[in-house]
């Protein structure tokens, strides 16, 4: 008797799960009948567009992207992400397939936050697929967070702490303030007429090396090496070799290699800029 009845209760459990599991994929269905294959890879493709575009890794662009195709029923859903291109597909009765091409790259991580603010608004509260594409518009259209004057002096100031945290006096902080502010200035005004980010990047840094060469030759420096250490660091290139080797261990080479590459050639063009400088004057 008591077998007889814990074999029932079992069998109603699994009735109770299965309806439950139907429940969840006709759900799913509903969800994805409801909107085209167009709209979702839009709002995908738009969604990992401003990530990768603004400083996002490669794991949390396709992450996101995957998720939020989920979201709206399409769970067979395929991504490709290089630091240049992201290839986006979906499953289904009538399979999609969409390529975009990424031809400029920033710093601004406050876009990767709002997208992923988005991307869960989606997956917890059912936001809808114009909703959530109007919004992302927005934010794409979102000028810089800071206007770039805020930008130039918060790098004049932080090359002034550098030369303090690298344990330089403090006759060598407004030399390195002057010159780290004259290179991300230039770094600014260039990288709007050079396309090749080398370029301008290897003429800020010659800027910087002449700028504390000359303040210290006009004793308003002492040290000139921590002067120019901390002038420089605003253009080292960090996020973009935390990027890559996060992008490294999660096994995405191909990103991996690129992004490391793009960083080995800015601190290649600091280098040289400075080295030019050193040897000239």
């Amino acid at each position: 008797m008591e077998r007889m009845v814990s074999e029932e209760g079992n069998a109603a459990i699994v009735r109770a799960g299965g309806h439950k599991d139907a429940v969840d994929m006709a759900s799913s269905g509903a969800r994805a009948a409801a909107y085209s294959d167009h709209d979702i890879l839009r709002i995908c493709l738009l969604a990992g567009k401003i990530m990768l575009q603004n400083g996002g890794e490669t794991s949390r662009v396709e992450d996101t992207m995957m998720r939020i195709a989920a979201a709206y029923g399409f769970d067979n859903s395929h991504s490709y992400v290089t630091p240049t291109g992201i290839l986006f597909a979906i499953d289904g009765a009538a399979p999609a397939t969409r390529l975009i091409r990424i031809s400029e790259r920033s710093t601004n991580l406050q876009k990767v936050t709002i997208v992923n603010d988005i991307s869960r608004r989606i997956c917890g509260d059912g936001m809808t697929a114009a909703e959530a594409l109007r919004q992302l518009q927005d934010t794409d259209k979102q000028p810089f967070a800071y206007p770039e004057w805020l930008r130039i002096a918060t790098a004049a100031v932080a090359s002034g702490c550098f030369v303090i945290m690298f344990q330089g006096g403090w006759s060598d902080f407004m030399p390195a303030v002057l010159a780290g502010g004259i290179g991300f200035l230039l770094v600014v005004l260039l990288h709007r007429f050079v396309p090749v980010k080398f370029f301008a990047e290897f003429l800020a840094a010659a800027a910087i090396g002449g700028t504390a060469v000359l303040l210290t030759q006009n004793g308003l420096g002492d040290d000139l090496n921590i002067i120019i250490i901390g002038s420089v660091m605003p253009l080292v290139p960090g996020l973009h070799i935390t990027n890559a080797v996060r992008d490294l261990m999660a096994g995405h080479l191909v990103s991996g290699l690129s992004k490391g590459a793009e960083a080995f050639l800015t601190a290649f063009a600091i280098g040289s800029g400075i080295a030019v400088v050193l040897s000239l004057l």
